[in-house]
C-alpha cells in the first residue's frame, strides 16, 4: 500500500493531464476561467465565496461575466482602499508591510496541507513532531529580529547611538542574529526523530524557502519606501496595472494562449498589458513626482523624535528638456520634451512590471498545479487570498531595490552626517582636518579664509 501511495504518475496519468491541459484554451481562443478548468481527481470542488448581495444582483449572467464583475467591483474597492493608505503615510505603509509577514505564518501551515494529494497520514505526524510549530516561529521571528534590525540601524542611527543598550545591540547585530539562528538550528538536530528524518529535513527546507520569500521581500519593500514613497507606489501600481489590462485586453481580445501553467493568460493580453502599463507609469509619475510629500525620502529627525517627509527634491523631480530623437520629431513635430528624469526611470519600472512581473503569478500557478490547489487562500471572492494578489510583487519589490541601489541612490548627506556624529571627538577632528585639506587642494577653500 505504501509503495501504490509513493510511486509517480503512469504514462496513462500523464496522457491525461496533457488532454486536460490541452482542453483549457476554447475554441474561440480565450482561456477559460478558474472555475471552468476541469478540476483533477483529488482536489476540493471549487467554493463560491462571492458575497450574497453580489450574488443575486448579478444572477442573470452567465458564469463568465459573472466573474467578470465581481472582480471588478473588489478590484476597484481594493484600489480605494489602497488611496487611503497612501493618505495615511509611509508609518502607515510600513506598518501593513509589516503586518503582511504574518502571511508567512500561513504558508508553516499551508505547507502541512500540501502533503494531504499524496500523504493523508502525514499532516497528524507533523502536529506530533517535537518543536515543529515552534521551530517555525523560533526561525519567523529570528528573521525578523535580523530585519529588523538592519532597518534601524540605518534609518536610526541617531537614535541608536544616544541609547546605551540599542548602542551595544546595533554594534553586535549581526552576532547576535547570528547566534540565535545557530540556537534553532541546534534545536531542529536535537528535534530529529528516527523514521522521520526526510520529512523533518523537507519541513526545514520549506520552512527557509518561505521565509526567504515572503519576509526578505517584504523587508525590501520597506527599503524602498524610506527611499521615498514614489519608489513605492509607482512600481506597485504598475503591477497592479499591468494585472488590471492585461486581464482586459486578454478578456475581450485573447486568443492565443501565453504559457501552459495559466492557461487564462494569452499573448494579446500580454502585449496590450504592456504598452498600457508604460504609458500609465509616464502618467502617474508625472503627477507624482511634483509633490514633495511623494518623492522626499523617509527621514528620523533626532530633535523632533520622529519621521519626517520633507526635504529640496533632487535633479530627479525637477523638470527638464530633452531632446527628441530625429524619428520622433518627423512623427509628432515636437524637437523638445519637458519631462521628469524620474518618467525615464519609470518607463524602466513599468517594462519590468509588465515582462517580468508576470512570471511570479506564473510562479505561484505553478506552484499551486503542483499540490492541485486553485488558491493559497479564498479572503477575497473572485481573487484568492493575500498571497495570490501579490505573488508578482515580489520580484518587483526586489528589483526595485537593486535598481535605486546601482543607478539612483548616492552618498545620503543627512545620513553620513549621523555617522559623523557618532564617532569619537578625535575621530571628528581627523575626518575635519582631512576634509578641509581636500578642499583647499581643490581650490574651494583658500587657506585666507580658512584662517579668518
Amino acid at each position: 500500500m505504501t509503495e501504490l501511495r509513493h510511486r509517480g504518475p503512469t504514462e496513462k496519468d500523464l496522457l491525461q493531464q496533457q488532454q486536460e491541459s490541452e482542453s483549457e484554451v476554447r475554441t474561440d481562443g480565450e482561456a477559460p476561467s478558474d472555475s471552468e478548468i476541469k478540476p483533477d481527481p483529488g482536489v476540493p470542488p471549487t467554493v463560491d465565496d462571492t458575497p450574497e448581495v453580489l450574488s443575486k444582483a448579478l444572477s442573470g449572467m452567465s458564469s463568465r461575466w459573472k466573474n467578470w464583475w465581481v472582480r471588478g467591483i473588489l478590484t476597484l474597492a481594493m484600489i480605494s482602499f489602497f488611496f487611503i493608505i497612501i493618505y495615511l503615510g509611509p508609518m502607515v505603509l510600513m506598518m501593513i508591510v509589516s503586518a503582511l509577514r504574518g502571511q508567512a505564518k500561513h504558508n508553516l501551515k499551508f505547507r502541512v496541507s500540501c502533503f494531504r494529494d499524496h500523504h493523508d497520514s502525514l499532516p497528524p505526524i507533523l502536529y506530533h513532531l517535537p518543536w515543529f510549530r515552534t521551530l517555525s516561529w523560533y526561525f519567523l521571528l529570528c528573521v525578523n529580529y535580523f530585519f529588523y534590525g538592519e532597518t534601524v540601524t540605518d534609518y536610526f542611527s541617531a537614535l541608536v547611538q544616544r541609547e546605551e543598550p540599542l548602542r551595544i545591540l546595533s554594534k553586535y547585530h549581526r552576532f547576535i542574529s547570528f547566534t540565535l539562528y545557530l540556537t534553532g538550528f541546534c534545536m531542529f538536530v536535537l528535534s530529529l526523530v528516527k523514521k522521520h528524518y526526510r520529512l523533518q529535513f523537507y519541513m526545514f527546507g520549506w520552512t527557509h524557502v518561505t521565509l526567504l520569500i515572503v519576509v526578505t521581500q517584504s523587508h525590501l519593500i520597506i527599503h524602498n519606501l524610506f527611499e521615498g514613497m514614489i519608489w513605492f507606489i509607482v512600481p506597485i501600481s504598475c503591477v497592479i496595472c499591468n494585472d488590471i489590462m492585461a486581464y482586459m485586453f486578454g478578456f475581450f481580445f485573447g486568443r492565443t494562449p501565453l504559457i501552459k501553467l495559466s492557461p487564462k493568460k494569452t499573448w494579446e493580453g500580454f502585449i496590450g498589458g504592456f504598452f498600457a502599463t508604460v504609458v500609465f507609469g509616464l502618467l502617474l509619475s508625472y503627477v507624482m513626482a511634483g509633490w514633495r510629500y511623494f518623492v522626499c525620502p523617509v527621514e528620523f529627525n533626532n530633535d523632533s523624535n520622529r519621521f519626517e517627509v520633507d526635504c529640496e527634491p533632487s535633479d530627479l523631480f525637477q523638470l527638464q528638456d530633452y531632446t527628441l530623437p530625429s524619428v520622433l520629431q518627423s512623427l509628432i513635430g515636437w524637437e523638445t520634451v519637458r519631462i521628469y528624469p524620474f518618467q525615464i526611470h519609470s518607463v524602466a519600472l513599468s517594462a519590468f512590471a509588465s515582462l517580468m512581473g508576470p512570471f511570479g503569478g506564473f510562479f505561484a500557478s505553478g506552484f499551486k498545479r503542483a499540490f492541485k490547489i486553485k488558491d493559497f487562500a479564498n479572503t477575497i471572492p473572485g481573487h484568492g487570498g493575500i498571497m495570490d494578489r501579490f505573488d508578482c510583487q515580489y520580484l518587483m519589490a526586489t528589483f526595485v531595490n537593486v535598481y535605486i541601489g546601482s543607478f539612483i541612490r548616492g552618498p545620503n548627506p543627512s545620513r553620513v552626517m549621523q555617522q559623523l556624529l557618532a564617532l569619537r571627538l578625535d575621530q571628528q577632528l581627523h575626518i575635519f582636518n582631512t576634509l578641509r585639506a581636500h578642499l583647499i587642494e581643490k581650490g574651494l577653500l583658500s587657506a585666507i579664509e580658512e584662517a579668518a
